[in-house]
């Protein structure tokens, strides 16, 4: 309301409190106060042939104010119980009868007709009265005048265009249907636990011990077993009487399927897969022979289906699911058509093994744990996705198994070998013969191509062609892109794959009670690998791959010999003999310098003596400037050759000695006196 504008003339027609009573007053008021001059406050706006001034609601005074404020609370107020109002009576209206509705449609005939005489009455100023003026539209619609007068009376406060639904009959305003009769309430809640059970016991039983608590206990009024079941058929609703009676998965039929289109995708762009047991006794070769009755057993189809075109890809025949099982149909499908882009599947454990699936985020199976390998989808970049537990239409290759299990196993080829699909469904011919599995190889290969190959298909993109023509126009398409695998990517799907840590004295691989390695193996000795292998032919040479899926090497398996085999040993060591001399030629390649060479390499010449760093200021010194002499120091050596250099200078004689004669002392000439002889 404070976001109102309004002309002098509606606020004049409010009379408002704190106002002008004259329309001349309240445009002299207006004209005084400069309310035109207000830029935010005044507006001028074209209303037909000319223009005309409004004004903000803040311009008035606050008593105005505070009553347009009610006015405008109770204008709301009313306007939504009208709306509430109406909204019951067109749902009232619309859960009736048609018989209801005719007659509310022929009264609402009548008030029209009424009122438009009445009308036209006033229009022409006519002196008949009323009662005469109304009497040929009574006669017509043969109803009596306080009839007239009482549907009228009902539609005094109702808008002329809700009067339809205002004048059916057995209106309530709550819109509920009021009960036929009265019943006890513990009697009544009794009978409404008993039958909405999972059990699903008849009304009447139901109905029978309640009327015998009724009577030990007392319970009255009691009405009769029809009117009780009318009331359970009018107050329960259907949807609460299947799921008690029913169960949740019943109740969720109620809902109405997803409808999905594929129009937007593509050949092998999705794929789903699922496993779907036959109903066929089967000669199997994993039974044992020796007992009759355990040669038979039955076998499960594994399928991988295209949801585009809704085309069987791959299909395996086994004993159970399992992940090696999978792990051959995908690989199958990649041979014969390509890589997909994503693959549906159920949580089951084949499925989400790690071997299939390992790595992929939402596999609710097993332990996850940082760094585990990933598995056959995430390695070839096939992002998996797990469907809803026993839900077929997340999986539309459960559509296809149903076809199948009626040309697989009720062909007349298998005649005699059908088991029925439930132990009570179980044929005349039951357990007369056992198919082998190699007859129902061929079998499942023929109903599976005839299935693909059958026209007439009415899916959203085949429109009345086969499976196989739809998937082969759409791999012809130009904008399908399709990966195909390369021969390094097939050891992928065809061998499995095992995190290991090799043994750090040579990097020797310890798995399932073999030894692999190979010389690349000394690179990795401590670490952890990826290895894949064929689990049929452990003893074949298994793909090593670094923890990032790099590939390593492919490390044989290491032969075992008894313990007095010589030529096994000779051979042995003969191979160790050759991997030292193949290292030893590595080496030599690798030292291309010898010690001596890398010696000239590294020496330097001697450092040169460093001139002196002298100050850039010199101080003068002062006090003693007498220099102080330093005495020489002589070694003994130097002092012993002094001595002797001195003797001879005593001597006068040369430095040499002779070799001392006869008597004579040493150093003494011939001829020559001593000191004491002169």
């Amino acid at each position: 309301m404070m976001d109102a504008w309004f002309t002098l003339d509606a606020l004049f027609d409010l009379r408002l409190p704190g106002m002008p009573t004259s329309i001349a007053s309240l445009y002299r008021t207006a004209n005084q106060a400069g309310w035109r001059d207000r830029d935010q406050q005044a507006r001028k706006v074209q209303t037909g042939t000319k223009p005309v001034w409004e004004f903000h609601v803040s311009l008035l005074p606050s008593l105005a104010q505070a009553k347009l404020a009610q006015i405008a609370q109770r204008d709301a107020t009313l306007a939504e119980t009208r709306e509430k109002r109406r909204a019951l009576y067109w749902k009232t209206f619309q859960a009736m009868t048609d018989e209801h509705r005719q007659v509310a449609h022929q009264r609402h005939a009548l008030i029209i007709s009424a009122e438009d005489a009445l009308a036209k009455r006033e229009v022409l100023g006519s002196v008949m009265s009323i009662e005469k003026t109304l009497a040929p539209i009574l006669r017509k619609f043969g109803v009596s005048s306080s009839t007239y007068y009482d549907l009228r009376k009902k539609l005094t406060s109702v808008d002329r265009e809700d009067w339809l639904p205002a004048l059916a009959p057995a209106y309530a305003t709550d819109g509920t249907v009021p009960n036929t009769a009265p019943c006890h309430e513990l009697a009544w809640a009794a009978l409404k636990s008993d039958y909405l059970r999972s059990e699903k016991p008849t009304f009447s039983s139901c109905y029978r011990r309640m009327m015998e608590a009724a009577k030990k206990k007392g319970w009255a009024p009691i009405p009769e077993e029809r009117t009780l079941r009318r009331r359970m058929e009018a107050e329960v609703p259907r949807s609460v009487q299947i799921l008690t009676r029913e169960g949740r998965k019943r109740a969720e039929q109620l809902y109405p399927s997803q409808i999905r289109t594929k129009s937007h995708l593509h050949a092998m762009e999705i794929t789903n897969t699922d496993g779907h047991k036959l109903d066929l006794f089967v000669q199997v070769p994993w039974k044992s022979a020796e007992d009759s009755k355990q040669v038979t057993d039955r076998v499960i189809l594994l399928g991988i289906q295209d949801i585009y075109s809704g085309k069987i890809l791959s299909w395996r025949l086994c004993e159970a699911e399992t992940w090696d099982v999978v792990r051959a149909c995908v690989g199958d499908m990649i041979e014969d058509h390509g890589i997909p882009d994503h693959l549906y599947m159920d949580n089951g454990r084949a499925f989400a093994s790690k071997m299939i699936s390992g790595g992929a985020v939402s596999r609710n199976r097993f332990k996850k744990m940082e760094g585990e390998v990933a598995g056959l989808l995430k390695t070839l970049d096939i992002e998996p996705h797990f469907t809803k537990p026993y839900s077929g239409q997340s999986k539309p290759i459960e559509r296809a198994w149903k076809d199948l299990a009626e040309e697989i196993s009720k062909h007349p080829a298998m005649s005699g070998a059908y088991t029925g699909n439930k132990p009570e469904n179980k044929p005349e011919n039951y357990r007369q013969w056992a198919v082998p599995l190699e007859v129902l190889e061929r079998h499942v290969a023929e109903r599976i191509a005839e299935h693909n190959a059958r026209t007439g298909r009415r899916s959203e993109t085949a429109k009345g062609r086969s499976f196989d023509e739809t998937f082969a126009e759409s791999m012809r398409h130009p904008a399908t892109i399709v990966r195909r695998a390369t021969e390094a990517q097939r050891s992928l799907w065809m061998l499995a794959a095992k995190v290991v840590k090799t043994r750090s004295r040579n990097g020797e691989i310890h798995f399932q009670r073999n030894v692999y390695w190979a010389p690349e193996m000394n690179e990795w000795m401590g670490k952890h690998v990826t290895v894949r292998f064929d689990p049929d032919k452990l003893h074949q040479p298994v793909k090593v791959y670094d923890a990032e899926g790099r590939f390593i090497c492919d490390a044989a398996c290491t032969e075992k010999a008894g313990f007095n085999e010589q030529s096994a040993a000779a051979r042995h060591e003969r191979n160790r003999r050759t991997l030292v001399k193949l290292t030893k030629a590595k080496a030599k390649l690798h030292r291309q310098l010898t010690p001596a060479q890398l010696g000239e390499l590294y020496a330097t010449d001697a450092p040169s003596k460093p001139e002196p760093i002298r100050p850039t200021v010199t101080r003068i010194v002062t006090g003693n400037l007498a220099i102080e002499q330093k005495t020489e120091e002589w070694s003994q050596d130097e002092y012993e050759a002094g001595i002797a250099r001195g003797l001879s200078l005593i001597s006068g004689d040369s430095s040499i000695i002779p070799f001392p004669q006869g008597d004579r002392p040493a150093g003494s000439a011939s001829g020559r006196k001593s000191r004491a002889e002169k």
